[in-house]
């Protein structure tokens, strides 16, 4: 099955250019142990959230901004191996200070259940994480069928969704505090790409009048689910 690891990551916004040298020094190295593409965006329309959000999630500053990032594999046996590997490469240990707080990241591996498939390039990314109850894997699958559906007929690219296998506590924060999941369910961490900022904002606003969507109940609680608007700065793709 598809795998991916994804991040959500708080970073001083004046080290941006920083994050970009640390990030593409890294990708290289990842590439070289099996990745297959990695890709990190910068916060844009990260949204402020009744109860949790994408900034709480990481305890982002009022200086800093989100980088919501994944890194596909080839399967999760590859990514585990790798992951020891690096951790023993002297390469992947920083030139300087870090330009952001590591104890504040958060990362997990997931498997793709959902995924459109068009791997092309793309200008924007919508975000999500949310979690689900874990009887109920058959019923998210069958709810972003027909949500990537809606996406589609309204200029979405491609629609991604994973399913946590392999979610670690933090020391600070983690996927599962973000979103406030309980014991029995599962972080999904998911994304749309779309052709540019444009054409999503357009997507987003005709998506709340296209009555189809009042026939979409998501299986898991909405208010804890959280959201926001990306532009990719790094993408390794060849496509």
């Amino acid at each position: 099955m598809k795998y991916f690891q994804g991040f959500v990551i708080p970073v001083q916004t004046g080290n941006k250019q920083a994050f970009l040298d640390m990030a593409n020094k890294m990708a290289p190295i990842f590439a070289e142990y099996g990745a297959l593409r990695t890709v990190e965006c910068w916060g844009d329309d990260v949204m402020d959230g009744k109860v949790t959000d994408l900034k709480r999630a990481v305890q982002a500053k009022g200086d800093e901004t989100v980088v919501f990032s994944w890194v596909w594999w080839p399967d999760k046996a590859t990514c585990d191996t790798a992951s020891g590997k690096m951790m023993a490469d002297e390469r992947m240990r920083p030139d300087g200070a870090m330009p952001f707080d590591g104890q504040r990241l958060i990362f997990a591996g997931f498997e793709a259940f959902f995924d459109t498939g068009e791997a092309g390039k793309f200008a924007y990314v919508d975000a999500v994480v949310a979690s689900v109850p874990n009887g109920k894997r058959q019923d998210i699958i069958g709810h972003v069928t027909k949500i990537a559906g809606l996406f589609r007929d309204h200029g979405a690219l491609r629609v991604v969704d994973g399913w946590g296998v392999d979610v670690p506590a933090g020391k600070v924060t983690d996927f599962q505090r973000a979103v406030q999941a309980k014991p029995g369910e599962t972080v999904i961490f998911g994304w749309i790409e779309w052709p540019d900022k444009p054409t999503r904002d357009a997507g987003r606003n005709a998506m709340m009048h296209d009555p189809r969507m009042r026939e979409i109940q998501p299986p898991y609680n909405g208010p804890l689910a959280i959201f926001g608007g990306f532009t990719p700065i790094i993408d390794t793709s060849n496509v």
